[in-house]
């Protein structure tokens, strides 16, 4: 019996192994996947700026904070711009909203505009998607640039770390907040979100 026992410990435990094994592989397989598919966009993104006039690259100009954001349509899904973060080497294509689907291609616009000074993004936690912005540095830049050509420039200010219900704390600002974009991702094991706060350099 004790024999029958550690036989089947041993092969359950093969099992598991094997499972933990293909888990991470996929993973593994998956961020890859979304790296290349970003990267794809982005060119494509590039290439349709490109076409256009280069209007402005400054933000001071901007009077109607309820302007919509201009859109770009790529692969079925909407693109508002990309986002760069030099100091982790991101360059990242922006999708007009997010999805459960969309966040495999791109990050998203959670909610808010950059008219508005009220832009969240959310980014799954892929190694070359968000899962960087976890260890900027307070101060480091972050630019977007739009469909327009014009290029809005961020700081660090804080990271926090909310729960998944915390949607309000994500989304709305209060008198003693002081940022115009948040960028948010899933913390290790999913259980919190991670999200990193900028002010607009004007």
């Amino acid at each position: 019996m004790k024999h029958k026992v550690g036989i089947f410990c041993m092969f359950l435990g093969t099992v598991l192994v094997f499972l933990a094994l293909s888990l991470f592989l996929y993973n593994q397989w998956d961020a890859k996947r979304a790296q290349k598919a970003s990267a794809l966009v982005l060119k494509q993104l590039e290439k349709k700026l490109d076409k256009e006039v280069n209007s402005t690259s400054e933000t001071s100009f901007i009077t109607d904070t309820y302007k919509k954001m201009k859109t770009v349509k790529i692969g079925g899904y909407e693109y508002i711009g990309y986002l760069s973060i030099p100091s982790a080497g991101l360059n990242l294509p922006v999708m007009s909203k997010w999805s459960y689907a969309g966040l495999k291609i791109a990050p998203g616009r959670f909610s808010g505009s950059v008219y508005m000074d009220n832009m969240v993004i959310a980014g799954h936690n892929y190694a070359r998607h968000f899962s960087p912005i976890k260890w900027l540095a307070i101060g480091s830049s972050v630019y977007f640039t739009d469909m327009e050509h014009v290029v809005w420039k961020y700081k660090v200010v804080t990271r926090e770390t909310l729960q998944p219900v915390q949607v309000k704390d994500m989304t709305i600002k209060t008198k003693k907040d002081s940022w115009d974009l948040t960028l948010f991702t899933c913390n290790t094991g999913g259980q919190t979100r991670c999200a990193v706060r900028c002010i607009r350099i004007r």
